[in-house]
């Protein structure tokens, strides 16, 4: 891939695993920014930032929504037991941070840039949809926008819901319905890529500390996972965005509607995919399959960058 990124994130294990992706295969990344999700804004900033210090990398990391445009906050924190980056012993990062906030670092890098900017969008969507709210006329600086979101099978937060979408539904609303050219990822594809022990122990055996960090934490993550999906391995979500930047070629996608339900009782923060193409919505570019050894080859060789 060619040109600036920015990632937009909840940090959470496989937030930090896709931030070491980015890092490893050099990404051109200008910028992240966090927003409340996983666990609470604050949390994730700070792990956002511990994730950059790991690799050594001089990202500017902003801290944007606290709680989502119209819902309460429901963390997977508070419905999972999750608590953040466990297994890993990460440094704490140097400096003050930054006083910028999310939306308006978005705002301004999109509308400054000499060329339209990627936006990989890992967490909630609720950063992106107030920036689209203050200043609409970012859409058309967004070169592609591929968001790890939705399911079209079942939900992980509720059986009709994935995270992402459930926690912000209406955010989700205003990004998808913005004109941007947007691939989906939603957990039909996610769960076809699993941290099986073997792929682990491949992990592990690199042996330098980013390697070793990232092994530890993916070793405690996912179990809920596994007991309720019956899966051999913790599904790797967010990566699956970064591997799709860098190689897009290991999905296979098709451009259809997509919208999101607002309202429903038990279905709220359900991403409804028609595939008859019978809706007026614009279409959105929605991952099918993987390649999940291509995406663990991509990781592998990402982490073995770091020295």
């Amino acid at each position: 891939m060619t040109g600036a990124v920015i990632i937009d994130c909840d940090p959470g294990v496989d937030d930090a695993i896709a931030l070491l992706l980015a890092f490893g295969a050099q990404m051109p990344v200008m910028g992240v920014t966090t927003v409340a999700g996983n666990v609470p804004l604050s949390l994730t900033y700070g792990n956002a930032r511990k994730i950059c210090e790991l690799a050594g990398r001089e990202v500017p990391v902003f801290a944007g929504c606290p709680r989502p445009l119209i819902r309460p906050l429901a963390t997977a924190e508070e419905v999972h037991g999750a608590t953040g980056l466990q297994g890993a012993d990460l440094p704490e990062p140097r400096g003050k941070g930054r006083s910028q906030h999310s939306v308006d670092f978005l705002i301004q890098q999109l509308l400054s840039a000499p060329a339209p900017i990627t936006v990989a969008a890992l967490g909630p969507l609720t950063n992106l949809a107030v920036a689209l709210i203050k200043c609409p006329q970012i859409a058309a600086h967004i070169a592609q926008l591929v968001i790890m979101g939705g399911a079209m099978g079942q939900g992980n937060i509720t059986p009709s819901a994935e995270f992402n979408i459930y926690v912000d539904p209406h955010a989700a609303h205003v990004v998808l319905s913005a004109g941007i050219p947007t691939t989906l990822i939603t957990l039909d594809v996610t769960h076809q890529v699993l941290t099986t022990p073997e792929r682990l122990a491949a992990i592990r055996a690199i042996g330098n500390p980013v390697s070793t960090a990232a092994a530890g934490m993916l070793a405690f993550y996912g179990q809920s996972d596994l007991a309720r999906y019956g899966l051999p391995g913790g599904p790797l979500h967010d990566p699956c965005v970064i591997a799709y930047l860098l190689k897009p070629q290991l999905f296979t996608t098709r451009s259809v509607p997509v919208t999101v339900e607002l309202t429903g009782e038990q279905t709220v923060g359900r991403t409804v995919v028609d595939w008859y193409g019978s809706g007026s919505q614009a279409a959105i570019n929605v991952a099918e399959t993987v390649d999940a050894d291509g995406v663990y080859a991509l990781l592998l060789e990402a982490l073995a960058t770091f020295s």
